[in-house]
């Protein structure tokens, strides 16, 4: 799909009434030159020209956060920087991992924290993510208090599915 016919599916997604405002293009570039980040399309175009969030979802609790802000009930470990590299390239569920190295609860929280912006949250426990950063580059993610996971698995889509996704109202996980 193009990015025209992308960003039109956008704008379909979320009715001008819930939109907050676009951050502009000199908007997305400071955020980006701030963090050492470039977001992915069609989301950075989404963000500078039509919506920088809705509080009508995805997801629907909260609905999508604007760029650079944190869900309440958001984790704190660590500082966040979306310009790292992203560290999963395949699921892990650190619940049912035995590691006890040291470096154990660092890799959870670079999971939480590197190459990534947050999209929204459905239960305070759990989150979408926007990878930013290596192989997962513009995939969405669901990060949960018991691991992390490309979604909807085994391999991740891009922003723009996961509006669609949700707005055939079927429910994430059908």
């Amino acid at each position: 799909m193009s990015l025209t016919a992308g960003l039109e599916a956008l704008r379909t997604a979320f009715p001008a009434e819930w939109r907050e405002p676009a951050l502009g293009v000199g908007g997305v570039a400071a955020w980006e030159s701030e963090n050492s980040a470039r977001l992915p399309e069609p989301y950075r175009t989404f963000i500078a020209e039509v919506s920088n969030g809705s509080s009508l979802g995805p997801p629907e609790d909260g609905g999508l956060l604007p760029l650079g802000w944190l869900p309440p009930g958001w984790p704190a470990r660590g500082d966040r920087i979306p310009g790292a590299v992203f560290p999963l390239d395949h699921a892990w569920h650190w619940e049912d991992d035995s590691d006890s190295t040291p470096d154990f609860n660092q890799r959870i929280a670079d999971v939480y924290n590197h190459g990534s912006i947050v999209l929204g949250t459905d239960d305070e426990l759990s989150y979408w993510l926007l990878v930013l950063t290596g192989s997962q580059r513009g995939k969405i993610w669901f990060v949960a208090d018991v691991g992390a996971s490309p979604y909807p698995g085994p391999e991740a889509i891009s922003f723009l599915e996961w509006v669609q996704r949700w707005q055939t109202g079927v429910g994430w996980w059908d």
